[in-house]
């Protein structure tokens, strides 16, 4: 994706996490200028060895001169960490820049930073993400985004870099709804898919064939093709963490407090997910649902 997309502007890449750092690598690849800042150091230095550019010792030397600051850090504390005070971003960014935010973070601190942003003459838009680890590495992330459409209209070109959709929900705030709206999909789908493979597998049946079989009907989802293979094998080591999802159920069920939406699965799965971090698993991936199901044929 990323070498149809030369814009050849200045922007800064704000949070070199497994997300962020491919996300970064592709805006180089497509031509930007590109200033990193990462909280250890040392994955900076890697980041420019491996695709160029420059790496900055603050979030506001990063943003000086840029056009375009994006941010991919961990949750709402560590977006206020890096945007406000006297060495945050916003402390560096030119009038008119703006801040584009991947993180999942909450609807709250959108509107937050988006109107601080407007008091000091810069732009805000929150950007979260679908597409996970490897959505990332192969630039084609899914952005939902929330903020003033001319705005976005004008970003897009570049965010195209490490994204294959990237579409305007609404007003601030709007882009982190509708990715928690994403998240309790997922953790429904994840849920039901561990619970069928747990049922195939307790009948004796040959997963791998009927999970290909599945996925060609009503019953097929993104999780079902990636993940399906893995979890019949109890292969968890990559992915999207546990720990994150669990940040990002508890997003979702604080939001649901707020409106009076009602989410008894979304409630139900993130327990099972503290399970999972009470057994050790928080650094699992999110199929590891499937680990807390008797998989295990029952002898005659």
């Amino acid at each position: 994706m990323a070498d149809q997309n030369k814009t050849g502007i200045k922007v800064a890449f704000i949070g070199l996490g497994v997300m962020g750092y491919p996300m970064a690598g592709h805006l180089a690849k497509a031509g930007n200028e590109v200033t990193v800042y990462n909280r250890t150091t040392s994955k900076a230095v890697r980041w420019v060895e491996e695709f160029g550019g420059k790496m900055a010792l603050t979030p506001k030397e990063a943003a000086q001169d840029c056009d375009i600051v994006f941010v991919c850090v961990g949750n709402d504390d560590d977006l206020r960490s890096v945007v406000l005070g006297e060495n945050g971003a916003f402390a560096g960014m030119k009038k008119g820049a703006v801040l584009w935010d991947d993180t999942t973070d909450s609807a709250t601190v959108a509107q937050e930073l988006y109107a601080k942003a407007k008091e000091l003459d810069l732009n805000f838009v929150d950007a979260p993400v679908s597409g996970g680890q490897a959505g990332a590495e192969n630039g084609v992330l899914t952005v939902m985004c929330g903020g003033d459409e001319d705005v976005i209209n004008q970003c897009i070109p570049v965010a195209n870099a490490f994204a294959c959709s990237i579409k305007r929900i609404g007003p601030s705030g709007s882009g982190q709804l509708a990715k928690m709206c994403n998240q309790i999909c997922i953790a429904g789908i994840v849920q039901g898919l561990s619970e069928a493979i747990a049922f195939g597998k307790t009948a004796g049946l040959d997963m791998p064939l009927v999970l290909g079989v599945l996925e060609k009907g009503a019953a097929g989802s993104w999780q079902m093709a990636n993940r399906g293979i893995t979890m019949d094998l109890n292969q968890f080591d990559f992915g999207f963490a546990v720990d994150w999802m669990r940040k990002d159920l508890g997003l979702c069920l604080a939001q649901a407090n707020k409106t009076g939406a009602v989410l008894p699965i979304t409630a139900l799965v993130d327990q099972f997910y503290a399970e999972i971090q009470n057994r050790g698993g928080g650094r699992w991936d999110t199929s590891s649902l499937i680990t807390l199901l008797n998989t295990q044929p029952k002898t005659k």
